[in-house]
């Protein structure tokens, strides 16, 4: 019996002492929390009680290179609700869907949602925001956000891109450059109490948000304008499916201009053209949007045809196999193998200096200037121009030349190579390479980034892009600048001529690929002046109607952009004495037209019977030539820009 209580008070005292040291541990761990982790925890609790809400920064614009704004921010709201905090859900029912042009059904979904916040609507406009907000409903946010804006509609579209519902750059520019434009999103933070009711006495705490840098670009707003104008212009003429056009410089590689017709609305980017909306399906419909946001400069390849004798005459001066004056025999076709491959002229042309074989754009001419230069040659000198590797443009996206393999290139393989088919290059490739063999040699990177500045034109940090000196001789160099001058003078591009320019370039007609489908893609490649470049331009028509051949459909197209665009960047006219005599008659003074509405200027210029061609509506900006106030002889044509 005392063993037994003496065992029950030894339990007793044991578990006593257990208690008390627990109660000490319990003591101690609670002084450590409360003296060395109170911090922590009172941080946890507020997180309990906060909500928050984003503050979207505003992102950085996209400039020309003049500073003209073509990508900006447009202030909208976003409309939510916090269910715990809502008083009247009739009212805010009500009033949301007269404020917003929402069903009942879905509102009353939204706003009955037990959630933490409930988003009712994006990108509204500010006007119906700050009629939501002046209500002062309890517990509906109206939050103030930014949505990109473009104010030039389809200009440049795809290369300006477009942005997503949570402001990211989806294609183009826009997601190229994110890094800059984005910005840092900010914080709303709000308290509540137990049931998530906001209190009002607490305020609120805000974490500012960031706007991106803006990202200035060699676009010029006013050459994209009229690239556009005139690549339109051929596209509705000759029904075509699409037209490219490229403006550069080709001494370093700004893009001065990048047309893709048909554009499309950048202020709307996921709206298909009407006759392309009609009973489409979700997944057919992305589909076609994606070919709508397509550039087809950049992204897809096609077969270059005589433009990229340019490239087989440059290797073929490099390599030493030919001099302007060595001697061929065209009989309008050449048989390789057991091919014949015909000329475009189905006679021939007869016997032909190699310079008349470039501006004739002969076929057998090319054929045996290719097989001088040989395979091995020939795809040395792709190399060394570039043609293997993608130009490294600042756009997604780029598509590499589809080549041969150097060992299967037989005979006829590098015969048809030789004139620009059986391979497959970009429009902005070929850019790129002619600006490499009439600049001076120099291998440029094509681009449009310039600089990131802040809104204060602050630069903070100039962009810089590759370039390889020594890809051409000199000596090559001149020998094309001459010998395209010439295409253009005297040859197969003659209707690109413009008198008092000189102006270098090619032709190119090539058929679409299945061949025999009756499709086709004109095309001219031209810079100027010929004797120094300081602008490049390609123009491809894809599947004209009728007439197809580039010399006849592209060549006018180049006449059109560059009568525009030279006087707009100071590239004056000189005439040669035989231009004076062919072009002007009768001398007199030029009257200013520039102010002038098209009547009066018809009228100034009626009396020395001269043809007007009038672009545009409004008054006149731009004069063709000749200059005002220049003592000249009347002239055929003088076409006016009216805006």
């Amino acid at each position: 019996m005392l063993k037994n209580k003496t065992f029950h008070r030894k339990k007793i005292v044991t578990i006593f002492v257990a208690c008390i040291f627990m109660v000490i541990c319990l003591m101690g761990r609670l002084g450590y929390l409360m003296l060395f982790r109170a911090d922590y925890y009172i941080e946890l609790a507020t997180e309990l009680h906060e909500r928050e809400r984003s503050i979207k920064a505003a992102r950085g614009k996209i400039l020309d290179i003049n500073g003209e704004v073509l990508a900006d921010n447009k202030t909208v709201c976003t409309i939510s609700v916090i269910h715990s905090q809502i008083e009247e859900p009739e009212k805010v029912i009500e009033v949301l869907q007269k404020e917003l042009g929402m069903d009942k059904e879905t509102l009353t979904e939204k706003v009955n949602k037990y959630t933490a916040r409930e988003k009712i609507k994006t990108n509204v406009d500010k006007e119906i925001g700050d009629r939501i907000r002046s209500y002062k409903l309890a517990g509906v946010k109206v939050d103030e956000d930014f949505k990109r804006y473009y104010p030039y509609d389809s200009l440049a579209s795809k290369v300006l891109g477009f942005t997503g519902s949570d402001n990211q750059g989806i294609i183009g520019l826009e997601v190229k450059y994110e890094e800059y434009l984005k910005g840092t999103n900010g914080k709303i933070l709000t308290l509540t109490d137990a049931k998530g009711v906001e209190l009002e006495d607490a305020g609120e705490r805000r974490l500012e948000a960031v706007k991106g840098y803006n990202l200035r670009t060699s676009l010029d707003k006013n050459i994209q304008e009229y690239a556009e104008q005139a690549a339109l212009k051929v596209y509705e003429k000759k029904g075509a499916t699409n037209v490219g056009l490229i403006v550069m410089r080709p001494s370093n590689g700004e893009i001065l201009a990048m047309v893709n017709v048909p554009e499309f609305n950048l202020n709307e980017p996921y709206t298909l053209p009407t006759e392309m909306a009609e009973n489409v399906g979700s997944e057919e419909k992305q589909d076609l949007l994606n070919k709508m946001w397509r550039n087809l400069c950049i992204n897809d390849t096609y077969e270059p045809g005589s433009t990229f004798k340019i490239f087989t005459a440059a290797a073929a001066f490099e390599s030493g196999v030919v001099s302007m004056e060595d001697t061929f025999s065209c009989p309008g076709f050449r048989v390789v193998e057991d091919r014949r491959i015909r000329c475009h002229k189905a006679g021939g042309h007869g016997g032909e200096t190699f310079l008349q074989g470039i501006m004739n754009s002969c076929n057998p001419v090319f054929m045996d200037v290719g097989a001088r230069v040989g395979v091995d040659n020939f795809y040395k000198y792709m190399k060394q121009f570039g043609l293997l590797d993608k130009t490294g443009i600042d756009l997604p996206g780029e598509a590499g030349t589809i080549m041969h393999k150097k060992e299967n290139v037989g005979p006829v393989e590098l015969a048809t190579m030789s004139f620009g088919q059986s391979f497959q290059i970009t429009p902005i490739q070929l850019a790129t390479t002619v600006s490499t063999i009439i600049n001076g040699g120099t291998r440029i990177t094509p681009h449009f980034g310039v600089d990131i500045q802040d809104d204060e034109g602050n630069i903070i940090r100039t962009l810089t892009y590759e370039e390889k000196e020594g890809v051409v001789s000199e000596e090559t160099v001149e020998k094309m600048r001459f010998a395209l001058e010439k295409v253009v003078s005297e040859g197969s591009g003659n209707k690109a001529y413009i008198a008092g320019c000189r102006i270098g370039g090619k032709t190119a007609t090539s058929q679409t690929l299945p061949r025999g489908t009756g499709k086709y893609i004109s095309s001219f490649i031209g810079f100027a002046p010929a004797e120094d470049p300081q602008v490049l331009a390609i123009v491809i028509i894809h599947n004209p109607q009728g007439i197809y051949y580039g010399g006849t459909i592209a060549a006018p197209v180049m006449n059109e952009l560059f009568s525009n665009i030279l006087p707009y960047l100071g590239i004056e006219p000189k005439y040669t004495e035989d231009e004076k005599k062919e072009y002007f008659i009768d001398e007199f003074s030029m009257p200013s037209l520039v102010g002038k509405t098209k009547e009066e200027a018809e009228k100034s210029l009626e009396e020395y019977g001269m043809e007007i061609e009038i672009m545009g509506e409004g008054t006149v900006v731009t004069e063709q030539f000749p200059v005002a106030g220049e003592k000249v002889k009347t002239q055929n044509n003088v076409i006016l820009w009216l805006e």
